[in-house]
């Protein structure tokens, strides 16, 4: 190859104008929101987002060009809720799909990957992989007994039974509750995969439980029981691809010469996004008014103050996420905001603070839509709840209405340790947070605290939710639910992603599909994300990166994958469910 059709394939890289394959490749993973830092900013550059997928396949669908989609499942490192979204984006795309891969899990489960791969119109799988569609596992750990061997001994009240963070570092066993929702739980991801498989691959739902609980199932086996379409290597689905999609192509220089070959040319879906939205780059620039849905993201803890990063990573601070929100109710060119949330809660105080700018943009008349990804629990429902509707993905965790609240006692640590602490207290209950046990008098303040705000949790999400307190209640108690199932109680409106989100809030807005623009908040240069910002009030004060020594080493400590600390509006417990 010359180094002129070295260039011009640079600049042009479907030069011969062949029908276009674009490829979505699982195994190198998606990010499903906005950077949170500079680090996570520079490898969005290459990575492959939900947004270049949505919005990739929405302009292939107009592409005459764009002729069919490959997806490469491979071990797809997806959280569940994320795998619901790209599922959903696959299985709207019109045009033909084909999913393949090496295996769905190598004799162990990949229950989430099969069900993406499901989305296309076949799938294809290497003679010697297996179908893991073996259903869900969540485990539950109790940590008393390793804290006590060093010391350590947890003090924790909880609101109510289902929030069973208190049970995880206090317990001795699983108490029933926790053994209840935890089950639920996983049933319920069970019964909607099943569904999903039944209704892709024209099978009953009683035959797919049965090949659930003989997984993993053997390529020839999932052939002859309907669960693929086809069984061969990468190039053989190539192949395929090349016969059915491509055009005809006369190849010469070489012994063959004269031959006739099919050809196509594949694009991985983030590049073709890339430049199909080059095409209208500079007109964007210069029509900042356009009319438009702001997506705003809550990704993390919800914490007191700005997101600024730390060691633990960038949590959801509600300064950033409410001025985030404030600048969206003031700009005019949005005319809805589709709050997108994955957040297992934190700060109760922080949650309220949020949720007030959320029902300050409705009163605005600007339709606010919640959108939730993997989690939206405890704190993280809290900031959905006031939303005009609630969009979760099937598998979301959420819920999870409750409150708890404790402390380590440490002495016996210290003691272990030939540490000597001492403190002096200027006040009755000045030492209530030290790491001594709790007084009588302290452990009165922290329930009825715990009261207080578990009754204003659940007042509001009564108030949001439009049902009576005494509906709520029993949705409430701190227990967790899918997006499935809290679409069937009523604590959620609709299931689907944030294509589904976006759907809603344009009909909110009384706009027609596609009339409105989608753009991410804050949206300002980096110049003006270096500048202090002049009030509040501005939108400078809506960016919480640190861009200082302190904050560049947070966000790379962040890289490590150390857990941040939550609040008392948590999750009960991080659910490590596999699939």
């Amino acid at each position: 190859m010359s180094v002129l059709q070295k260039i011009t394939e640079r600049v042009r890289p479907n030069p011969a104008n062949l029908p276009v394959v674009l490829e979505l490749d699982l195994a190198r993973g998606v990010l499903t929101h906005a950077p949170t830092s500079p680090i996570e900013a520079l490898k969005q550059r290459t990575a492959t987002t939900l947004r270049d997928i949505r919005e990739g396949l929405a302009h292939a669908e107009k592409d005459d060009h764009v002729v069919g989609l490959a997806v490469h499942i491979g071990t797809a490192p997806l959280p569940l809720g994320d795998a619901d979204e790209v599922a959903e984006l696959i299985a709207a795309f019109t045009k033909p799909t084909i999913a393949w891969t090496e295996t769905f899990g190598e004799l162990s489960g990949h229950s989430s990957a099969y069900r993406i791969a499901c989305a296309a119109d076949e799938i294809w799988l290497q003679p010697t992989g297996t179908v893991g569609f073996s259903g869900f596992h969540a485990s539950m750990t109790l940590f008393r007994g390793t804290l006590e061997k060093v010391g350590v001994t947890p003090h924790f009240e909880q609101r109510k039974e289902y929030k069973s963070a208190a049970e995880t570092f206090g317990g001795r066993e699983i108490s029933d509750a926790n053994r209840e929702q935890t089950q639920r739980l996983v049933d319920s991801l069970l019964e909607h995969a099943i569904g999903d498989v039944a209704s892709a691959r024209n099978l009953d739902e009683d035959t797919v439980r049965g090949l659930v609980d003989q997984s993993p199932i053997g390529a020839e086996q999932a052939l002859e029981a309907g669960l693929i379409d086809h069984v061969g290597y990468r190039d053989e689905v190539y192949t395929a691809m090349r016969e059915r999609w491509g055009t005809e192509r006369r190849t010469r220089g070489d012994d063959r010469s004269g031959e006739v070959r099919h050809a196509i040319h594949p694009s991985y879906v983030n590049r073709y996004n890339q430049r199909a939205q080059t095409t209208g780059r500079l007109s964007r620039m210069f029509a900042t008014d356009r009319s438009a849905i702001g997506v705003v993201s809550a990704i993390g803890n919800i914490v007191l103050g700005p997101s600024t990063p730390g060691v633990g990573g960038t949590p959801c601070g509600c300064d950033t996420l409410s001025a985030q929100l404030r600048s969206a109710r003031h700009d005019d060119s949005v005319q809805a905001v589709v709050l997108r949330v994955d957040s297992g809660g934190g700060s109760a105080v922080g949650s309220d603070q949020v949720r007030r700018e959320v029902l300050q943009l409705r009163e605005a008349g600007k339709p606010v839509v919640a959108s939730m990804g993997n989690v939206a629990a405890s704190g993280g429902y809290f900031i959905a709840m006031g939303a005009d509707r609630i969009v979760a993905n099937p598998s979301t965790i959420t819920g999870s209405i409750g409150v708890l609240g404790g402390k380590f006692i440490l002495a016996g640590l210290h003691e272990r340790i030939g540490l000597v602490r001492e403190g002096a207290d200027a006040g009755a209950r000045a030492g209530m947070w030290s790491e001594r046990e709790f007084t009588e008098d302290e452990l009165d303040v922290l329930n009825a605290w715990l009261d207080e705000v578990y009754s204003d949790f659940t007042t509001k999400a009564a108030q949001d939710r439009g049902m009576p307190i005494d509906e709520l209640e029993p949705l409430a108690r701190g227990r967790v639910w899918t997006g499935a199932d809290a679409a069937e109680r009523g604590l959620v409106d609709h299931v689907g992603g944030l294509a589904t989100a976006l759907r809603v809030a344009a009909e909110h807005a009384g706009a027609k599909p596609g009339e409105l623009a989608v753009r991410t908040l804050p949206q300002m240069p980096w110049l003006d994300q270096l500048r202090p910002p002049e009030s509040s009030e501005t939108h400078a004060s809506a960016v919480g990166w640190d861009l200082g020594p302190d904050g560049l080493f947070r966000a790379a400590a962040r890289m490590l994958g150390m857990e941040a600390p939550a609040g008392v509006l948590s999750l009960p417990w991080t659910p490590h469910i596999r699939s």
